[in-house]
């Protein structure tokens, strides 16, 4: 076996893997440079034009959902702390069931762009639509925070770079690649980038899964015996080993399943997907692919994690640039040296690559559609104009998202962890509107309102007074102590209170909710007449 960690904490052959890093660079390029040329109007924009079949949403959205925290941190999470590292991908796989079964038909039947124009359907136009805006933002940020660390962990470790201004200047580069993908490619672009992201990350687990069963023999108790005895003890098998230790790590577990469970359904990323189809039968067959692909991950993750356990070791794996981040790019290495290292790094870095692309894309077109389009602008847009706007918010996200990137990337926290944060704020902020919305005749302007700013500013509240951000060895700001809440995860307070805020704020205004519209959008939602028309002009 090759030795895992060189002198200068670098693995592998920095000229090989900048060699497949710029080998996925250019080919992604080249889809986004042909992808443009149908870029003609918003639709194709924002939605690819509606021309995406269903198998292919479905391979485009598991290449969104595979995320590095996915790949990089799902995998960390199970080589360090075993059994509860995986209850990760089971929160982000039973998600889907709340996702196929609630939104996905209803919100391509009723949506244009973006998860706004369900909001805001029956409701006051403006003040939704900014709300909605802000809270789409506000997930992205936190989603783009953890992606851009992850990036900057990954290629920190492979090219051999030191030192605080080495990873930032990494973290930037990553930036711009994404801020140049959306800007030329849009939704279309970002969507074959993400379908052959999808393929190659898929085939490259199942390569490593296979390579280290056969390590054991293809027996799959020789394998964890294996993790159990690099560990030193069976803990890595059972639960308990990070969720366990005490009463507050045992509530921090189920505020975690919590925003993993109901925080997909919220994803605007993930919703916006669902408009680039031409049917609701498409909507929903992307879903049960999407499921499928995500699922068949999930269990080679499980094979990987226990692998880079067994194989690497624990200490080894925290020891390393990027710490439990680095786990899967170490375990390649461990297994097939330089070129599986590579192939596996490239694959990642593309996963990173292809998921900041369509949450920056998201963003912007949130921003460009709700807030200029129809707050601003009231409509009266000039040929083009939203998509110009479009593309200066994603120049705008990008360089904010590559300025938090840097200082997660510095805290050293687990890109896991962080996308469960965004999970958090989806789950709070725009899941209890959107099935209020759908489901709830009476619900109001004010109920919406009150539920996305409350469940926004509770749950980034809590974030702000957590171990997360002060007061703990791997807080964001380790050297201060202004944490109060106890949780590293709000989803268990700041879920419920978003339920609760809007069913006062409708109870308690005077407002009279739209009939006529709840009647329209009830049956668009629900049998999709009407929508065609709906979202095509």
């Amino acid at each position: 076996m090759p030795d895992v960690l060189a002198a200068d904490a670098t693995i592998g052959n920095p000229a090989v893997n900048i060699s497949i890093f710029g080998a996925f660079v250019l080919v992604t390029l080249a889809i986004t440079f042909k992808a443009s040329r149908n870029n003609k109007s918003a639709a194709d924009y924002y939605a690819a034009g509606r021309t995406i079949t269903g198998q292919q949403n479905g391979l485009a959205i598991a290449g969104d959902y595979l995320s590095a925290a996915s790949f990089l941190g799902i995998a960390g999470a199970i080589a360090v702390y075993g059994y509860d590292g995986f209850l990760y991908s089971i929160g982000f796989l039973v998600a889907w069931l709340v996702a196929l079964l609630l939104v996905a038909e209803l919100m391509r039947n009723t949506a244009r762009f973006t998860m706004a124009d369900v909001l805001a359907f029956r409701m006051r136009q403006g003040p939704v639509r900014t709300a909605a805006a802000i809270s789409t933002l506000a997930v992205s940020l936190f989603y783009l925070l953890a992606q851009m660390s992850g990036a900057g962990g990954l290629v920190a470790l492979l090219l051999g770079v030191s030192g605080d201004l080495a990873e930032a200047l990494v973290v930037a580069l990553v930036g711009a690649l994404m801020i140049f993908y959306v800007l030329v490619g849009g939704m279309r672009g970002t969507t074959w980038v993400q379908i052959i992201k999808a393929s190659l990350l898929i085939l490259g687990a199942l390569v490593m899964t296979l390579w280290v069963l056969g390590e054991y023999g293809f027996n799959l108790s020789a394998l964890l015996g294996g993790a159990v005895e690099s560990a030193g003890n069976e803990s890595v098998l059972n639960p308990g080993a990070r969720y366990g230790v005490s009463d507050v790590s045992k509530l921090d577990f189920i505020s975690l399943a919590l925003a993993l469970v109901l925080g997909t359904a919220g994803l605007p990323h993930v919703l916006m997907r669902f408009y680039t189809v031409p049917t609701a039968k498409d909507a929903r067959r992307s879903v049960v692919w999407a499921i499928w692909l995500i699922g068949i991950f999930y269990l080679f993750s499980l094979v990987i994690g226990y692998g880079a356990g067994a194989l690497v070791g624990a200490e080894d794996i925290l020891a390393a640039p990027g710490g439990v981040n680095s786990a899967a790019p170490l375990l390649a290495f461990e297994l097939g040296g330089t070129v599986l290292l590579g192939i596996i790094a490239g694959v990642a870095f593309a996963t990173i690559l292809a998921v900041v692309a369509g949450l920056t894309i998201t963003a912007s077109a949130s921003f460009a559609h709700d807030v200029y389009a129809s707050v601003i602008k009231k409509g009266d847009v000039p040929p083009n104009g939203e998509v110009k706007v479009a593309r200066i918010t994603a120049v705008v996200v990008g360089a904010i998202s590559i300025g938090l990137g840097i200082l997660a990337l510095q805290a050293g926290l687990n890109i896991a962890f962080l996308v469960a944060l965004a999970f958090a704020v989806a789950a709070s902020a725009n899941l209890p509107t959107i099935l209020y919305t759908l489901f709830w005749k009476r619900f109001t302007t004010q109920g919406a309102l009150w539920s996305i700013y409350g469940g926004l500013i509770v749950c980034i509240g809590l974030i702000i007074f957590s171990p997360v951000v002060s007061g703990a060895e791997t807080a964001m700001f380790s050297g201060v102590d202004f944490a109060w809440f106890p949780l590293n995860n709000p989803g268990l307070v700041s879920i419920p209170a978003s339920f609760l805020l809007g069913w006062l704020g409708t109870v308690m205004t005077k407002e009279k909710p739209n009939e006529a519209k709840w009647a329209e959008l009830e049956v668009r939602a629900f049998t999709g007449i009407g929508a065609e028309k709906a979202v095509d002009h």
